[in-house]
């Protein structure tokens, strides 16, 4: 109770924050009301951020959705070395982005790991200045997070599964049913709950996006890698700006929980056609 209680003062009280400007220590900060609302709706960055992560959503769950129920396929499957299989995968779920940014800015260096190897191969006309390009950073930060990320979907994808009556698999197959028509009519309505939560969890975690893009790219090149998380850090800390920063982040937190609402209907929807 004390801590529901925590919450809703927290965002009634940056709610108020957002209705001033004040940098954060001056004892008199000036009352503005919604101008704070109306200086973001005309913020070219905030756009970009918006754009960013709309981007960053689609293409990360649309790649974790599939190496997550690939793996979770294989595994189901007689593959040899199961422990180690689950291991690998899910290893990046637990390390520190902190711990792993440091690693993929020397990889994607002008001078790092990967355009070295590419230069050993002869493919010298895909050795690329990475995180100094706009489009290529972007990927590189979606990369990352997908390398992170895809574990923990495999194990949710996994437990699905399990679910699943073997019956029905085996007698799909006794019919003759490819692996790719068991796929597609039997596993993947099965998990479609399933699926409904990453996207739910993805699109929220899109929205909170802030660790792997500000400790490898910093939001730039020219905020080529800007979101709504590393925009609310720059302009409320690094720019003193806490009243803008405080609206940011209610309307941050409105989108989040308009997707949620909007993806757990859309679920429902279909769920109620398909009966």
């Amino acid at each position: 109770m004390v801590s529901v209680g925590v919450l809703y003062y927290c965002i009634g009280y940056t709610g108020y924050l957002s209705t001033l400007k004040w940098d954060g220590a001056s004892p008199e900060p000036e009352q503005v009301g919604t101008r704070n609302y109306v200086r973001m709706f005309s913020d070219p960055i905030f756009w970009r951020a918006l754009q960013h992560t709309a981007v960053f959503f689609l293409v990360t769950f649309a790649v974790q959705v599939l190496l997550g129920m690939t793996f979770a396929v294989i595994l189901h499957s007689q593959v040899r070395l199961r422990g180690l299989y689950k291991v690998l995968i899910f290893i990046p779920v637990v390390i520190a982005p902190a711990t792993t940014a440091p690693v993929f800015r020397q990889i994607y260096s002008s001078d790092g790991q990967l355009n070295v190897v590419l230069r050993l191969l002869g493919l010298h006309d895909f050795s690329y200045p990475w995180l100094a390009n706009g489009a290529a950073a972007l990927v590189v930060v979606m990369s990352v997070a997908i390398w992170q990320s895809t574990g923990i979907n495999f194990v949710l994808y996994y437990a699905a599964m399990s679910q699943i009556d073997t019956e029905i698999l085996e007698a799909a197959r006794l019919d003759g049913a490819s692996n790719l028509r068991v796929v597609s009519s039997i596993i993947w309505p099965g998990v479609r709950g399933t699926t409904l939560a990453i996207a739910i969890l993805t699109a929220i975690g899109s929205l909170k996006t802030f660790d792997i893009p500000f400790l490898i790219t910093v939001g730039g090149p020219s905020y080529s890698t800007e979101f709504l998380g590393t925009q609310i850090y720059r302009v409320s800390v690094a720019l003193s700006q806490v009243g803008y920063g405080a609206a940011l982040s209610m309307v941050l937190l409105v989108l989040a929980l308009l997707m949620a609402v909007a993806l757990n209907v859309a679920g429902k929807e279909r769920g109620a056609r398909r009966v």
